[in-house]
């Protein structure tokens, strides 16, 4: 490593011990991983997936927002049962290893954690779809979920999904109602996979900042599920943070037309055998997963400069008080060379000094910026 390199990083190190800025990653779905996979351990190092708590460690992770997430492929009826087991699972999981990773519930949790030298980890829960009252949602909030990403790639009773047909024209009347009790019990408003006219409508209403936990930009990458520039603008009036995606299918239009050819082809064949199988998706999932995976490894995958690409777009459209990192690990099927689970999490760190960022601001991306709005959000302790 080149010496500036070097006395950037050992910046970073002293920045974080004096100020708290923590490195944290706005969303990852290894907490499906945890339920639904008997074989899997998060405790020890795994040869497939992307997060475990040596790589985490290994990649100097201080904080983690997990997403529970609820296929919509299930029976409407057992949306919520799931979501509220599926979270007692997590959570059991998490305590088994206390000494190494603890559940927060805002700010001073996450500094008090990370200064014991063990990871932060909060509970997001992806597609409002399994919120069906504010009685829910507040269930929710005393299991501990600090986080709500308000769709999934479906419309739902509350928000319009930029990957579905338009039901509300935003948000329902239902979906203003939560929106306000959100803010009354300070829980993250997350608009990733929201449509635009969903995000700007939560703007306008929301008296908080908000996330997108886990997009990329679409003057780079020109698809609905990506922000355009006008709310790039918009999340910076609103104070709030852009967390980078690494996914290449957001990164760069040829990798999406690539991986979206097989990828709808198995979407469509899972919806099938989940219905033959009444309702579950997980399973057809299970079966169908491996045959799409051995295609889609044969396709030519991107770098994590375009990573960095997209960082920087966000960066000059909406400064740099406004964007960080969301992995989506174990939700993407693919990642950019260069970036193949969390421990690959310095390179971005390496780019950015090489794209001659400064510590503090490379502070703020990785991590700084989305602690700064969680704690606003979710108060202390």
């Amino acid at each position: 490593m080149r010496e500036r390199e070097i006395d950037i990083i050992e910046r970073l190190i002293i920045m974080n011990e004096q100020y708290f800025i923590p490195v944290f990653d706005g969303h990852c779905d290894t907490a499906a991983r945890i339920v639904n996979d008997s074989d899997f351990d998060i405790g020890k190092r795994q040869t497939d997936g992307h997060i475990d708590l040596p790589r985490m460690r290994e990649g100097g992770l201080n904080g983690q927002i997990f997403a529970v997430c609820i296929d919509p492929g299930y029976p409407e009826r057992v949306w919520e049962e799931k979501t509220f087991e599926s979270i007692r699972i997590f959570k059991r999981t998490i305590e088994a290893y206390k000494e190494e990773i603890e559940i927060a519930l805002n700010g001073d949790d996450i500094q008090r954690i990370a200064k014991e030298d063990r990871i932060a980890a909060m509970i997001g829960v992806e597609g409002g779809h399994v919120v069906s009252s504010l009685e829910v949602l507040e269930r929710l909030y005393r299991l501990g979920m600090r986080c709500l990403t308000i769709t999934w790639k479906n419309t739902n009773i509350i928000a319009d999904s930029s990957e579905d047909m338009e039901r509300w024209g935003g948000l329902s009347d239902f979906g203003r109602d939560l929106i306000t009790e959100m803010d009354r019990l300070g829980i993250v408003i997350d608009c990733s996979h929201a449509s635009s006219g969903a995000f700007f409508e939560i703007l306008n209403r929301s008296i908080n900042p908000v996330i997108l936990s886990h997009s990329c930009m679409r003057a780079i990458c020109d698809i609905p599920r990506n922000a355009d520039d006008d709310q790039l603008l918009a999340l910076a009036e609103n104070k709030g943070v852009v967390c980078v995606n690494y996914f290449p299918a957001f990164l760069e239009e040829k990798s999406h037309r690539d991986i979206m050819k097989v990828w709808s082809v198995y979407r469509e064949k899972k919806g099938i055998l989940s219905r033959r199988y009444g309702g579950d998706p997980e399973r057809a999932g299970k079966e169908l997963l491996p045959a799409a995976m051995n295609k889609l490894e044969n396709l030519l995958m991107p770098g994590l400069s375009l990573v960095v690409d997209h960082i920087d777009h966000a960066v000059r459209v909406a400064g740099v008080d406004h964007v960080g990192i969301g992995s989506d690990f174990d939700g993407i099927p693919l990642t950019p060379v260069g970036l193949e689970d969390i421990s690959a999490l310095p390179n971005i760190t390496g780019e950015l000094i090489k794209r001659g960022y400064s510590s503090k601001d490379i502070g703020k991306i990785m991590g700084g910026n989305l602690f700064r709005v969680i704690s606003g959000v979710c108060g202390s302790g």
